[in-house]
């Protein structure tokens, strides 16, 4: 993980100088403004639509496009599946938008492709399926993920648990919607 500030733009610069960045729309509703950062930076177009039609992210975000500060890929079909074969192995696959998916699915299309990629986000199923992956990230608002992170799914009125995969987001046993949590160390098998 980067450790990244918001009011300290020149930190920023210094830090992550010849590197791609893969702006999350987190990055940007936390303030990151595109045009703060030197080197490549790119995203989904899809993430245009997570910003408030009203907000200065949205209008950093059509700017930085518009003036191809912000490059728009979109990864292919392989990545993606990659994707969610990882963040269902960890148990993220349920807290992860399809946005998100697609802007791990980029970063993994950028290593792929002999790059050094840098997620910009604050969203923790992001930083721990790229951690997985071997994706740097860095945050903006938040300390970040210390470890990678294996879930579980759990009742909290029964305490049944149940696989991250499982199909459901309620409790078969007494209908009560089911919760996450990490599995300790120990039982990771690591």
């Amino acid at each position: 993980m980067i450790d990244l500030e918001l009011d300290s733009y020149s930190k920023v610069t210094t830090i992550l100088k010849d590197k791609i960045i893969v702006l999350d729309s987190s990055a940007l509703i936390a303030g990151l403004d595109p045009f703060s950062i030197e080197g490549d930076e790119c995203t989904v177009p899809e993430v245009e639509k997570e910003l408030s039609p009203t907000s200065m992210a949205k209008t950093r975000f059509k700017a930085a496009v518009e003036y191809g500060k912000l490059k728009l890929i979109t990864p292919e079909e392989k990545f993606i599946e990659s994707v969610k074969r990882v963040s269902s192995e960890l148990g993220d696959i349920k807290f992860l938008s399809h946005v998100d998916i697609l802007i791990l699915a980029l970063a993994l299309k950028l290593k792929k492709e002999g790059l050094n990629p840098i997620i910009a986000t604050d969203d923790y199923s992001i930083q721990n399926v790229a951690d997985k992956l071997g994706i740097k990230y860095a945050s903006l608002a938040t300390f970040g993920i210390k470890k990678l992170l294996y879930w579980v799914l759990y009742c909290p009125a029964c305490k049944r648990n149940y696989p991250p995969n499982y199909n459901s987001m309620t409790c078969e046993v007494c209908g009560t919607e089911l919760k996450r949590k990490a599995l300790k160390e120990n039982k990771r098998g690591k």
